[in-house]
């Protein structure tokens, strides 16, 4: 299984691609900044509020719960009424709620006023999911329009998305810190209104009525038959999906530990996983090359150990610069992890069953995260540091066993491995 992209873009799809750049990028970009603020400064935003890291951990759940809910659903609608009118529709209404729950936390007591973050945590959740799905389509139209340059178009989104991740969480905890609420939630609400005001006109083939899709039960059933008979990428996923619930819980207990334990400010917060961004950026920069120079199944195996090891150690970490570098770390292992996962999917399920083995993937990795915001709503402050220990070791075992196991030789399927 080769990796490589030899042959050159021509000039009608490097046209193609740079002259759809305000149509596609500029959008996507403004609301992976949006999503990226939202995601990371609002359950800041529930800390200074409430400041309760129980609370912390049930808004980190309610942001990611409706996501696994409305999957389907936003999928179902961009296949209805194309990507580009359910990215304009979900980026205003996240503009909307945050613009009205500005005056809404003004004029709000300490009771009210955790209640609306919460259900702003659980909106902006919904929201985004709607337009990353139809964002996500509107790219691989992109792709599909490059022709031979669509590993160009993709790159780009790819580094677009990676810069909010860097950008969005530095920003979400200086405008929450020097700005206020409102400040952050103003800039979030002008950022989606941007993406939605320059996101591209419906240029789609009139949608498939639905009985051309088939029912959707039918759809999970093709996908979770495919995932098992693929045991390599079943393993991996089982494998990261554990990684993720470690990861999810270190998302929603860094501002407990950065703010409350380490006595840093909430802009701080921010910095850990804008320097965690960066360590990705570098790592999924260097994959590529690694994995042509020593094959998928080492730099997977490399990528688990750089990712356990931290994870381990972050549990124990008694200062804000050690905790900043192993956070930097563990997402730098993760990021290449994804890179594995993304190469063998696409080279292992088949095409005529790609979109609904790909759903059922992405749920499966999906899930650890509300499960990771219901563990730090049940446990108390102290006790978050041994969870961690605990959904470290989930990781380390469930890793061992994706590049074990799931590595061993299969006559079917041996001819996809490295």
């Amino acid at each position: 299984m080769s990796t490589k992209v030899r042959s050159a873009a021509p000039r009608h799809a490097r046209t193609v691609s740079y002259g759809r750049v305000r149509g596609v990028y500029l959008p996507r970009l403004a609301d992976a900044a949006a999503s990226s603020m939202a995601t990371y400064g609002i359950p800041l935003l529930v800390l200074s509020t409430t400041n309760s890291s129980s609370l912390t951990g049930a808004a980190f759940m309610l942001a990611w719960a409706p996501r696994l809910c409305t999957f389907s659903l936003a999928g179902m609608a961009v296949d209805r009424f194309g990507p580009a009118r359910v990215f304009r529709l979900a980026a205003s209404a996240r503009a909307l709620v945050g613009g009205l729950a500005v005056p809404a936390l003004a004029m709000a007591d300490d009771r009210t006023a955790s209640s609306l973050v919460m259900l702003l945590a659980a909106c902006a959740g919904c929201l985004t999911q709607f337009s990353f799905i139809a964002a996500e389509s509107v790219g691989a139209m992109a792709s599909r329009d490059a022709g031979d340059g669509a590993h160009r178009v993709q790159s780009v989104l790819l580094g677009i998305d990676q810069a909010a991740a860097l950008v969005g969480p530095a920003a979400g905890g200086l405008l929450l810190q020097w700005g206020g609420s409102s400040g952050m939630l103003l800039v979030i609400s002008a950022m989606s209104l941007l993406s939605a005001a320059i996101a591209p006109g419906s240029r789609q083939s009139p949608p498939q009525p639905p009985e051309a899709t088939g029912p959707a039960a039918r759809g999970w059933r093709t996908g979770w038959s495919t995932l098992r008979a693929l045991p390599t990428l079943a393993w991996l996923v089982t494998g990261l999906a554990l990684s993720n619930l470690a990861l999810g819980l270190l998302e929603a207990a860094t501002p407990v530990i950065v703010v409350q334990e380490l006595g840093q400010s909430s802009a701080s917060v921010g910095l850990v996983w804008s320097c965690a961004a960066v360590a990705s950026l570098l790592a999924v920069a260097t994959s590529r090359v690694a994995i042509d120079r020593w094959g998928l199944t080492r730099v997977g195996r490399c990528a688990a150990l750089v990712a356990i090891v931290p994870c381990f150690l972050i549990a124990h970490a008694d200062s804000y610069p050690a905790y900043l570098i192993l956070a930097a770390l563990f997402l730098a292992g993760d990021s290449v992890l994804a890179v594995v996962l993304r190469t063998l999917r696409s080279h292992l399920i088949p095409a005529e069953v790609f979109g609904s083995t790909l759903s059922v993937t992405v749920l499966i990795l999906l899930v650890p995260y509300p499960l990771a915001g219901v563990l730090m709503a049940v446990v108390e402050p102290g006790a978050i540091r041994t969870v961690i220990t605990i959904c470290a070791a989930l990781q380390c075992l469930g890793l061992l066993c994706a590049f074990t196991l799931g590595t061993r030789p299969r006559p079917r399927h041996g001819k996809h491995r490295r």
